[in-house]
């Protein structure tokens, strides 16, 4: 029993011994813990300080950052937009004058640059067409053989010579025709007319005649009379017919040659005065409703290239055809008009036919236009250096200047001369350099 007690107690002791060692190690775990966790508060609470502060450091920074990136902003919104607003403004300023031609005058003044300003002014609607000038009638005439024969020239007869009333252009034989000389067969029956009517004239007073009978016998007479007297007057005898000059003037046309062979009636040599001349136009059925409004007209010749005026040739319009023939689709416009030696009868021309006055018309010299593929185009001066490029619509023509419909204002400053050389200088400038406002 007392060894059970004994290991009891020793039991209990050992117990005793192992639950404070125990208890002293975990006193110094739970210090350690308490130590652990003071640092881990001290270090939880420095870093929540130094976490705080880094947080509050990284505040300010991004507070910072926000600030630079506002600075930012208002450096994009603000100087970049006004940057912007800078370019939109000068791209308008260059849109504005993106066709503006710059040519400094000096530069204009040495390629002949003109420029006017234009106004309203009274013009004539003009028709271009062509024609021939044409002898006036009374001043032209032609001789014809009043006798059939063989054709014999005095002298030489050529285009253009000059000839007097009466004067004599050649002859025409009659000898060698198988009728024989007309002349002495005029003078036969003048003669045998003669002798009956005498007859008959002692007849009638008895009345064995009746009296139509008898007049019938008189007209013959009469009739073989004047055709002897005619035939004598130009007869050269040995049956030779002279042909004269009816008028004086020129020699228009020699129909025939030396030896030719003739009928009555042949035209043989035309005669023209030059005093008056026509000139006949020939214009399109598509201008027949302006023809009534035709006034007067300038016509240009093929050997010199001049333009002559019918107003100063004391021209006239004499009339316009109402319909046009089967072979033509051309109605004809006649004029008169005075020669003064410098145009050719039967030359063909060119002809501007001039209405009556249009008022209040924008016309401008040919020299101030240019074309290109079919559209015509002008340059107006916008300042003293710069020039636009304009589209114009043109109307009618009067040979030195065009009516423009469209396109052109009163008062605008055009280029009349030397739009070519501007022109050219519209490819050395197409941006321009500078950006100024008009």
């Amino acid at each position: 029993m007392k060894k059970l007690y004994l290991w009891g107690a020793f039991a209990g002791a050992l117990l005793l011994s192992v639950s404070c060692s125990n208890g002293k190690s975990h006193e110094g775990h739970e210090y350690e813990t308490e130590e652990h966790a003071g640092h881990t508060h001290a270090e939880g609470e420095l870093n929540h300080e130094g976490h705080d502060g880094h947080d509050h450091a990284h505040e300010g920074h991004d507070h910072a950052h926000e600030g630079h990136d506002h600075a930012h902003e208002g450096h994009n919104h603000e100087g970049h937009n006004h940057e912007a607003e800078s370019h939109d403004s000068a791209s308008e300023t260059v849109s504005a004058h993106s066709d503006e031609i710059i040519l400094p005058p000096a530069k204009a003044k040495a390629a002949g640059v003109v420029v006017e300003t234009i106004q309203p002014k009274a013009f004539r609607q003009v028709i271009l067409t062509s024609g021939q000038v044409q002898a006036a009638q009374g001043d032209e005439a032609t001789v014809v053989a009043n006798v059939a024969g063989m054709v014999s020239f005095n002298s030489s007869v050529t285009d253009g010579m000059s000839v007097s009333k009466g004067a004599s252009l050649l002859t025409i034989s009659t000898s060698r025709t198988a009728d024989g000389d007309p002349a002495q067969r005029a003078k036969i029956a003048y003669e045998t007319a003669k002798q009956e009517y005498e007859r008959a004239s002692k007849l009638i007073e008895n009345k064995i005649v009746s009296a139509k009978d008898f007049a019938t016998i008189k007209q013959n007479y009469e009739n073989a009379k004047l055709s002897y007297e005619a035939l004598a007057a130009q007869s050269r005898g040995l049956g030779r017919q002279a042909i004269v000059a009816p008028i004086g003037g020129y020699v228009k046309n020699c129909l025939v040659k030396e030896g030719d062979y003739v009928t009555v009636g042949q035209p043989l040599v035309s005669i023209t005065q030059n005093r008056r001349l026509f000139l006949r136009a020939e214009v399109s059925e598509k201008y027949y409703k302006y023809l009534n409004r035709i006034k007067s007209a300038n016509f240009k010749t093929p050997y010199d290239d001049r333009v002559y005026e019918l107003d100063e040739l004391h021209g006239k319009i004499l009339s316009f055809g109402k319909a046009t023939d089967a072979s033509s689709y051309f109605i004809p416009v006649t004029f008169e008009f005075d020669n003064r030696g410098e145009v050719i009868p039967g030359s063909f021309v060119e002809i501007y036919l001039l209405s009556d006055e249009m008022p209040d018309v924008l016309a401008l010299p040919k020299t101030a236009l240019t074309e290109e593929q079919g559209l015509f185009f002008i340059y107006l001066q916008l300042d003293e250096e710069g020039y636009k490029k304009q589209e114009v619509t043109l109307g009618a023509d009067n040979g030195k200047e065009v009516q423009i419909l469209s396109g052109l204002k009163a008062g605008d400053k055009v280029v009349t001369k030397g739009a070519y050389q501007v022109k050219l200088a519209s490819a050395s400038n197409a941006i321009p350099a500078h950006s100024h406002e008009h």
